[in-house]
């Protein structure tokens, strides 16, 4: 097999790994390398057909991805919505996803053994579809307006996202709760950047956001 073909199969087999990818934005950073390549394969070979194709997907690629980044912090691309502790939907979603939300929080107890719980949903209503994005669960601690993260969970699809920060901005659902002070979860995995970017910082051996009030 020649150097030319090499990149012809590499380029064919990215693509199909892209359609296997259930974060959207890491589909479409994957299908847009696996577009340039076979660009660049079919220019060699001189298949021009494909050369239009395969530029006309990295060009929608590319501007998709575009848009992705430009409305990743906008208020209008996601709604937070508060929602009972014991709602069916919340049930079915905890349910739903339950195996996946143990991989990254797994001593969750839901509804807490102590302290008012407090549950919010984030939806993603950029297109507006209205579609679950995350799910935040927290309560109440001994502290004054003090809550304690239970759950913060994002479905995968949003993954490549941070639609978790807009549950905890200073005008957000914890400030409308009269919640100033919001703990981590103690038994999170693999999150201090991403806590990190939602405004949380170390604070005697805790990681804490402060909202304003």
């Amino acid at each position: 097999m020649g150097v030319i073909d090499l990149v012809g199969w590499s380029g064919s087999a990215l693509l199909v790994y892209s359609l296997l990818q259930t974060r959207v934005l890491r589909f479409r950073v994957l299908n847009l390398l696996a577009a340039l390549v076979l660009v660049g394969y079919n220019a060699v070979i001189a298949v021009w057909p494909m050369v239009a194709m395969n530029v006309v997907i990295a060009a929608i690629n590319a501007g998709v991805i575009w848009r992705m980044q430009r409305g990743r912090h906008d208020v209008r691309r996601y709604d937070v919505v508060p929602i009972g502790p014991e709602e069916p939907y919340l049930r079915h979603v905890l349910q739903r996803h339950g195996e996946d939300i143990q991989r990254f929080h797994p001593d969750v107890q839901w509804p807490p053994v102590e302290g008012e719980p407090l549950a919010f949903l984030v939806l993603a209503v950029g297109d507006g579809d209205g579609e679950t994005a995350g799910v935040v669960l927290a309560h109440r601690t001994g502290e004054p307006a003090t809550a304690r993260i239970d759950v913060d969970y994002v479905l995968p699809r949003y993954r490549d996202f941070t639609p978790g920060e807009f549950v905890y901005r200073p005008d957000g659902p914890f400030a409308a709760s009269g919640v100033r002070r919001v703990l981590a979860a103690r038994d999170v995995r693999a999150a201090d950047a991403y806590l990190a970017r939602t405004g949380f910082r170390a604070e005697g051996g805790e990681r804490v956001l402060t909202l304003a009030g």
